[in-house]
């Protein structure tokens, strides 16, 4: 599949993580991509660098995530002979990605009229903050706070707590991405506009229903889900390892009591329901940690494993990537000059 789009040329003009995530999408299809960058410090996120990284390279890690199997270009739009050589690359280009603040596009000179006497085929996909009409900066942790995300997120007796990956700016990727291909679908010259906003609110899902449905807030509540339990409680293994568990159903419920063997968890009335569960929860806990602290964590991840109780080891990121699992996620390449790795940002697989 890495072919799919070879005969698919996109101008990216975006920068910072959604933008550059979209090109980056279509360039591990196949797709010529040139990412068109300022004269200068180019896209910002060259600079967003950890202490540990070499501050005299132009590449972080940061920009290596979402910037893959491009070519890069320098322009100064504001020059005559620089806008002229975009508007020639947009002559020959099946799709433009940009980000640009309100009223940038006009200064410019580069609004979907003007590109489309150049190129009238061309399909446009834009991302904003709060729309298009707004000039609000927004980078994701404002939108994690103006949508609800981080009202929502951390524990209950602390304050608000934001993610700890650009979530809103991978949701509104995901969203442009979904436009776009049903833009080349449709072989119609479209304009697809996203928003941060309205990619982070529609993600909002079961805790929007939650409140539209029974008016009750949703607040902080940790790792725990409003709606089912046990799930998300952390409980310590007897060698130290923590683990925790997605009860989704009774039938879950009673297989994890027969593991442990305890009858008077499988007995009690207050857990006979997932609602009784969600409502004596915090008593619940306390009765499940005492017998999962006996049990060593590959032997209780191991039987839960074979009686299909949902159930995992709460592993940190160096876990994650050199476990085999996500060894074939990992992409490497040389921008310019410098050895890069990222995830893929494809997890559908082709048979």
């Amino acid at each position: 599949m890495d072919k799919l789009f070879e005969n698919l040329k996109i101008i990216d003009l975006s920068t910072v993580l959604a933008g550059p995530s979209v090109g980056t999408f279509f360039a591990e299809l196949g797709a010529e991509v040139l990412k068109i960058e300022s004269p200068g410090a180019g896209d910002v996120t060259r600079s967003w660098k950890l202490p540990s990284e070499d501050p005299n390279e132009n590449v972080s890690a940061y920009f290596s995530s979402v910037n893959y199997k491009k070519k890069y270009l320098t322009l100064n739009l504001n020059a005559p002979e620089d806008h002229s050589i975009l508007m020639q690359r947009i002559a020959g280009a099946d799709l433009l990605i940009s980000n640009f603040k309100k009223g940038d596009a006009k200064k410019l000179n580069i609004e979907d009229a003007t590109l489309r006497k150049i190129n009238p085929k061309l399909i446009i996909g834009k991302i904003s903050g709060f729309g298009v009409q707004s000039d609000r900066i927004a980078y994701d942790l404002i939108l994690q706070a103006e949508t609800g995300f981080m009202s929502i997120n951390g524990e209950a007796n602390q304050g608000p707590l934001k993610m700890p990956v650009a979530l809103i700016d991978v949701l509104a990727a995901h969203h442009l991405k979904e436009g776009l291909l049903m833009a080349l679908l449709s072989k119609e010259a479209r304009t697809i506009n996203v928003s941060l906003y309205d990619a982070a609110v529609s993600s909002l899902m079961n805790q929007a229903s939650n409140y539209l449905m029974t008016h009750e807030k949703p607040k902080r509540q940790g790792n725990l889900h409003p709606n089912i339990a046990p799930y998300g409680e952390v409980f310590l293994t007897k060698d130290g390892h923590n683990i925790t568990f997605a009860i989704g159903s009774d039938k879950h419920f009673q297989s994890l009591c027969t593991l442990l063997e305890s009858k008077k968890l499988m007995q009690s009335e207050a857990y006979k329901t997932n609602q009784l569960r969600v409502k004596n929860r915090i008593l619940l806990a306390e009765e499940l940690s005492t017998p999962i602290s006996e049990i060593s964590m590959e032997v209780l991840l191991s039987d839960c494993l074979k009686n299909g109780i949902p159930c995992a080891e709460i592993k940190s990121i160096d876990q994650v990537l050199n476990n085999d699992l996500s060894k074939g996620l990992i992409r490497e390449e040389i921008i310019q000059g410098k050895q890069t790795s990222r995830i893929t940002s494809i997890a559908a697989k082709w048979k």
